[in-house]
């Protein structure tokens, strides 16, 4: 099995790393390495994270990762990596 990082992914993972590195540009890297690494551990056990709560596709699955989805679909011998999601959490906030 192999794995393939989509267009789509690649854009908002340099997104985000070019936000992390104007203050941390080490944290940047270290980022990217830690999440690389961690879509490649699907590899592995492609099923073990959640069905996508974005798609109704058993083979579509989200890697949460830092706050972060990562998004992907299992086809055949391939995993395509095709999303990065980023949603804010709120806060929980009272209304008197």
């Amino acid at each position: 099995m192999k794995i393939r990082f989509e267009e789509n992914f690649i854009d908002s993972l340099a997104l985000k790393l070019q936000f992390i590195a104007k203050d941390k540009p080490l944290a940047a890297r270290k980022f990217k390495d830690e999440l690389i690494a961690s879509c490649k551990d699907i590899l592995h056990m492609p099923y073990k994270h959640r069905k996508s709560i974005y798609h109704d596709d058993e083979n579509i699955r989200d890697l949460i990762f830092k706050g972060y989805t990562v998004v992907y679909i299992i086809e055949d011998e391939l995993i395509s990596v095709f999303a990065l999601i980023y949603h804010e959490k709120y806060k929980n906030s009272r209304v008197d």
